[in-house]
């Protein structure tokens, strides 16, 4: 009898997740339809304030630029696949895993201290923020929070989810210095200089390490409610 009563309280655990993860790839999916409409047609861009302008080819190369609008992605992805099946592994799962919540976190913190006051999105654009911005960082880190699962995530996976960004950094500081465009003004070398750039982009990366690492002790110490084997972790 206990075991099918906790057979029955994980279940309905598990559909509360899957419906969880499924809101969030809802909110992100419009917010990413609003802002690609806006883009295609001359609207406000969520991610710097700005009507967007050029060829359209130069408009979408420099919307998923953004590491906003990448992280968000990462968000979508793997959102949907827990929503349809809560509890997936595999190595690259966890990476993929791990650099949506990292880079979500860091999308919603960097927004909120930096570049909150910098724009001011209206309309639907103000729509597409609310999502980017707002909606998804905090669903994003709640739900795992409460749901997990957990235990997922080695030191080695911590590791390789640094990947992504340091490519991103790459990525933005050679087509900045080919097309002279820039996502973010921290990281402008035409404004604040190549110095300041890479000294920035070092403090964003170093608290991305931080909040790395707790997020992995985090996962090793904290119990949720979908729950994962402790053997599946392997340092």
């Amino acid at each position: 009898m206990t075991t099918t009563v906790t057979e029955q309280t994980q279940d309905v655990r598990v559909r509360v997740a899957r419906g969880w993860y499924g809101a969030i790839a809802v909110v992100v999916a419009i917010a990413l339809v609003i802002q690609i409409v806006l883009i295609l047609t001359g609207g406000q861009d969520a991610n710097s304030g700005s009507n967007a302008t050029g060829p359209i080819g130069t408009r979408l190369v420099r919307l998923f630029s953004f590491f906003t609008i990448q992280s968000n992605l990462f968000v979508l992805a793997t959102s949907i696949a827990l929503m349809l099946n809560v509890h997936r592994d595999g190595k690259v799962w966890r990476v993929l895993r791990m650099d949506a919540l990292l880079g979500i976190i860091i999308t919603g913190l960097v927004y909120e201290t930096v570049l909150a006051r910098l724009v001011d999105p209206q309309g639907w654009a103000l729509v597409a923020t609310i999502g980017f911005h707002y909606i998804a960082p905090w669903a994003t880190l709640i739900g795992w929070l409460i749901f997990g699962p957990r235990p997922r995530i080695s030191w080695m996976t911590t590791l390789l989810v640094f990947i992504w960004p340091v490519l991103w950094l790459v990525y933005t500081f050679i087509h900045g210095a080919v097309t002279g465009w820039y996502p973010y003004p921290f990281l402008d070398v035409t404004e604040i200089g190549l110095t300041a750039s890479i000294l920035n982009s070092l403090v964003v990366l170093a608290i991305g390490i931080v909040l790395a690492i707790i997020l992995t002790v985090i996962d090793h110490r904290l119990p949720s409610l979908v729950r994962g084997r402790a053997e599946d972790v392997r340092e």
